[in-house]
This record gives structure tokens, C-alpha cells and sequence, in this order.
């Protein structure tokens, strides 16, 4: 069973910046292959992609946070990142990782399913 733990969230004023972790575990999971993303939901809202990286480092991004989000990973530390500078107040809400085999096709914000998700951290901007 794969598993994954977001920490790294807090409240920030607008214009700073935090860095979200993502640690995982389990079998299969391979960090080498595995797709993985950070999607987030504001409150009342439905779940947004955010970006995704692929087991080669090839990444995709939402519009509302390009230039501004950075999605990484360290593989002999099966740990993923997302660095958020800029922070603007929409973009609070609770922040999600989530992890797909290789199997599961594209890994792109605009085909892949992700099987497996963490519970969530939480980030507030203020403005």
C-alpha cells in the first residue's frame, strides 16, 4: 500500500512563500516511475490540479500557478515538493499529494488519475 504525508503548510501574508513536502512509502510505490502531483481544494470548491512531475522529471502546471509554483522531487529521499512563491489569498485551500504508477498513462495534469492520495496540509495566504 502506498502512503503519502504532506507536511510544510501554515498561513502567510500574500506575496510570501512556503515549500510543501510530500513523503512516501509502501510497495509499490517507485519513485523512479511513479507520477506524481499536488492538487489543493478550497473551501466550497471542487479539487483543483495543481502540477505534476513524472518518474524523468517532466512536469505540468495549472495556469494559475505557472512562474510562481515549482514542483521537485528527490527520489533517494522518495520525497516530493512543492515550492509556492508569490502566494496570492486564492491560492488557500487544503494542499494534496498524490502518487500514480507508471501504468496509469500521460502524467499530465490534463489525463492522469491519480489511485493514491495523502490527507492533506493545510495553507492559508492572507492578503
Amino acid at each position: 500500500q502506498v502512503q503519502l504525508v504532506e507536511s510544510g503548510g501554515g498561513s502567510v501574508q500574500a506575496g510570501g512563500s512556503l515549500r510543501l513536502s510530500c513523503a512516501a512509502s509502501g510497495s509499490p510505490y517507485n519513485s523512479n516511475t511513479y507520477c506524481m502531483g499536488w492538487y489543493r481544494q478550497a473551501p466550497g470548491k471542487e479539487r483543483e490540479g495543481v502540477a505534476t512531475i513524472d518518474g524523468d522529471g517532466y512536469t505540468s502546471y495549472a495556469d494559475s500557478v505557472k512562474g510562481r509554483f515549482t514542483i521537485s522531487k528527490d527520489n533517494p529521499k522518495n520525497t516530493l515538493y512543492l515550492q509556492m512563491n508569490s502566494l496570492k489569498s486564492e491560492d488557500t485551500g487544503m494542499y494534496y499529494c498524490a502518487a500514480a504508477p507508471k501504468a496509469s498513462g500521460w502524467c499530465h495534469l490534463l489525463h492522469i488519475l491519480f489511485p493514491h492520495w495523502g490527507r492533506g496540509t493545510q495553507v492559508t495566504v492572507s492578503s
